[in-house]
């Protein structure tokens, strides 16, 4: 347990902490406050990256280009969504709720890339299972429109594997000490 909130103290190595760098580990420290979920500094620092692994570096690249896209791509529904509104008022709202969720997810992508690029555990993870909804929604779109967005699901696999491999699990353990 954390007494400040702000930095996790060290944790006694339990079931959920295997060898440092090898394994799966679900997260020690999770935020407990708004503030903590945000980037180190703000979102000027998006385009400055430490020395990290390779891996890690071209994943976080993946990720915030992905929510940057994302964030072009609601700004153009949000346009869409008014002209759709004189058109049909009910499908204009809908479709204005659904670019409004659109953008929140892309905001949250980008604020998810900053943090595991700050070493946080719990970024990794988050982004993980967003990796894993990419999924559902391709397999679900495939199904409805015949389409699917598969290559957004395989870009976003591929950022995901690239957090889980080798090389890139000694940055989240050393994290807790950079932070």
């Amino acid at each position: 347990m954390s007494t400040s909130g702000d930095v996790p103290e060290p944790e006694e190595p339990g079931a959920n902490s295997p060898e440092p760098g090898r394994g799966f580990r679900v997260p020690d420290h999770w935020p407990r406050t708004f503030n903590e979920v945000l980037p180190a500094g703000g979102y000027s620092g998006m385009f400055t990256v430490p020395a990290m692994p390779t891996e890690l570096r071209i994943s976080y690249w993946v990720w915030v280009i992905g929510g940057l896209l994302g964030l072009l791509a609601g700004v153009i529904g949000l346009f869409g969504a008014l002209v759709l509104f004189v058109v049909s008022p009910p499908a204009g709202i809908l479709l204005f709720l659904l670019v409004f969720v659109a953008l929140a997810l892309a905001g949250a992508q980008i604020t998810l890339a900053m943090k595991m690029k700050e070493g946080w555990e719990w970024a990794r993870f988050a982004l993980t299972i967003a990796a894993g909804v990419s999924l559902v929604l391709a397999a679900l779109s495939t199904g409805l429109t015949g389409g699917g967005s598969w290559p957004g699901f395989l870009i976003s696999l591929a950022a995901t594997v690239l957090m889980w491999l080798p090389n890139s699990q000694p940055w989240f353990t050393a994290g807790k000490s950079r932070f």
